[in-house]
């Protein structure tokens, strides 16, 4: 049962996880990078874009009451900073939205296919949340949203198998059952084979190893290389404090941020804000505007069931 607890530990948990994953993400470069500006000017521990684009797509459907394409675009354009960490390819899609670009057109100038990157999904938390209570809804929901900035099947996929889980995270599930349940609304083979390498795992109660994760699941910026290691993380770890989860996220690398945005959100829909770490959370930037939009989203849901 969804609680306004539930929608603030799924935004904060989202951030959080995101922004404990920051300093770990990449190669050398980037992690000296994030050392020189992952702190705001008053201590704070900043996050990315992870962040920024699920406030962008919360704050447009509390504005809209509904998901709309073209508002979006606008949005997650006009909230571009260099420093948030976005990626080279939504980068550039989005500085042509700036420029007048229709995103119809922008979200396929990159890749003639479209991105298959894990953008899309690591701001589908949100989607489950609004739509717990209408699961069938969940798969077109993701793929209005994913479109604006990731149009491949693969990203798409992605948004739904975050969004699928989130949903069913809040609703006091097993992790077996959740992934069950999640596992049945995916198709594509680079999904559907990870996921069975996480249900043996989970019903063998296997702990897998960083190197097992990398190698089986991945770590990487690609929807199908980081999504399911996302939905796997959680599931492991739903009744076991945050931090030993994000301490997981943090040994294994690659796109530790978006990684432990997905989890993490997961995590806190099913878990709650009261039961994130309060050292931390108080450490996380804008904590009071996200505690507000997770309340206002809530608040509007509640209002339309």
């Amino acid at each position: 049962m969804t609680s306004l607890d539930l929608f603030q530990g799924c935004l904060l948990g989202l951030s959080l996880g995101d922004a404990l994953g920051a300093p770990y993400e990449g190669g050398v470069l980037e992690r000296l990078l994030w050392r020189l500006i992952g702190k705001t000017s008053q201590g704070e521990m900043r996050w990315t874009d992870d962040t920024q684009m699920t406030i962008d797509l919360t704050e447009s459907y509390l504005a809209r009451g509904e998901f709309d394409a073209a508002d979006l675009a606008v949005r997650f354009a006009g909230s571009y900073r260099w420093d948030r960490g976005y990626g080279p390819g939504t980068a550039k899609v989005l500085k042509r939205i700036t420029r007048g670009a229709d995103w119809k057109q922008a979200n396929r100038s990159v890749y003639p296919g479209g991105s298959f990157g894990n953008g899309a999904a690591m701001r589908a938390p949100i989607l489950g949340l609004i739509k717990a209570n209408r699961m069938d809804e969940i798969a077109d929901i993701a793929r209005q949203t994913a479109i604006v900035t990731h149009a491949h099947p693969l990203a798409i996929e992605g948004a739904v198998l975050i969004a699928t889980t989130t949903a069913l995270a809040t609703q006091e599930r097993v992790p077996s059952e959740i992934l069950n349940l999640t596992a049945a609304c995916c198709s594509e083979e680079a999904f559907t084979s990870r996921l069975a390498i996480v249900q043996s795992w989970l019903k063998s109660r296997h702990i897998a190893t960083t190197l097992e994760i990398a190698r089986q699941l991945g770590r990487g910026v690609a929807a199908d290389k980081s999504c399911v290691t996302a939905v796997y993380l959680a599931l492991n770890y739903l009744n076991e404090p945050f931090l030993e989860m994000v301490n997981v996220i943090t040994k294994l690398g690659g796109d530790a941020d978006t990684i432990g945005a997905m989890a993490g959100a997961i995590w806190g829909a099913a878990n709650g804000a009261t039961k994130l770490p309060a050292e931390s959370l108080s450490k996380l930037e804008q904590r009071e505007r996200l505690t507000d939009l997770a309340g206002q989203l809530y608040r509007r849901i509640i209002a339309s069931d």
